[in-house]
Formats: structure tokens, sequence, C-alpha cells
């Protein structure tokens, strides 16, 4: 089932998200939905909070950016497979140089800016069976990870911009919030009473 995309200006996107149990009420239905919902939207990632749940999960395929010519062939190959669902998840480190890249949000649609993060994290976490998995990713697949790991510490990328780029982008933000953009996916505006 596809479900409504929680929009910038919820205070369940700037929330800590809460950890989950194995036994979390019907977890495979909410995962499967979050698939149907992410894939609707065209993304390369989905937060639990996005849809209003405040836990930690989160879902990331990276085969979008398979094709991408500026991309390495080895990094391409590693996209085409990158699909994983993390519950639970802790980065246990950071590291490598800094690069730019322009990243969106499907909480925050038609806003895309560079946000700087580090090329490298290893992360711990379970997967969609509750198996404990430790792995280290590099590069897009590392961007998208914290990208959204961010949003169940309730952070946003908007938050990683500077002041005057904040600035400059506060009225479209509250447009956002209020409703007042074109979507092509179903969102829940928290300063508008409809889903639309």
């Amino acid at each position: 089932m596809i479900l409504p995309i929680v929009a910038y200006g919820d205070p369940v996107l700037k929330k800590k998200a809460a950890p989950i149990e194995k036994n979390h009420p019907n977890l495979k239905k909410l995962i499967s939905d979050m698939w149907e919902t992410m894939y609707a939207a065209q993304g390369v990632g989905l937060a639990a909070p996005q849809i209003g749940e405040s836990i930690r999960l989160f879902i990331v395929d990276g085969s979008p950016f398979a094709n991408d010519k500026s991309i390495d062939n080895i990094e391409q190959r590693e996209l085409r497979i990158f699909k994983k669902v993390f519950i639970n998840p802790e980065i246990l480190s950071f590291s490598g140089p800094q690069e730019a890249f322009n990243e969106g949000c499907l909480s925050i649609p038609d806003i895309r800016e560079d946000v700087t993060r580090l090329t490298t994290i290893k992360i711990s976490y379970y997967d969609e069976n509750f198996k404990p998995v430790t792995a280290e990713f590099s590069g897009i697949s590392s961007r998208i990870i914290q990208h959204e790991f961010d949003h169940i510490e309730g952070i946003l990328f908007t938050d990683k911009l500077g002041p005057l780029k904040k600035k400059l982008l506060k009225t479209k933000l509250t447009q956002i919030s209020k409703g007042k953009i074109n979507c092509d996916y179903p969102m829940r505006f928290p300063n508008k009473n409809n889903i639309r």
C-alpha cells in the first residue's frame, strides 16, 4: 500500500526515533508498504519518520544511480544490487575525504542542495529478518545511508546547509509545509488538513 509521505514542518521529522523490537507489530507489512511508497515516489531511500512512524527503520535502493556516468564502473555494479533494510542502525565510524553531492528528499520536494559528507561509514544494524550485520559502505551508498540515518536522528539535509542558504530557502520550505507545491506522490502536510 502506498502511504502518504510526511512533508517538511511535521514534528515527526525533527524527533529522534525509537528503537524497535523483533516482534514489532506488522513489521513485514510496514517494510513492504515502505518499498511500495518509495518506488511510487521514485526515491532511493525512505525512513520510517517520513511516513509518520518515529522508529529506527529505513530502506535504501541505490540502483537508480547505477547508470550515472560520473560514477566509476565498480561503484555502478555495487549500486545495481544495493537494496537493503536497516533496523536499529548505529554508525560506528566515519572516514575518508569530505565530498559535496546534490541531495534531495521526498519530504522536501523540489529542493536540491549540495551537502558535504565524509565518504565512508562503518555501520551496525539488523536486516529485515533481524539478523545483525556490521558493514562498511563508501561513495553513493554511504551517502544514501547517511541521509536516511539522519532522518531517524531527527535531522534533515536542509539542517546541514549554511545560514545564508537556509534563509534563501525559508519561503519555499514554508510553502511545502502548507502543501503549496505540485507533487507526483501522496503527501501529508503539517499546516494543511488534507492529504494530496
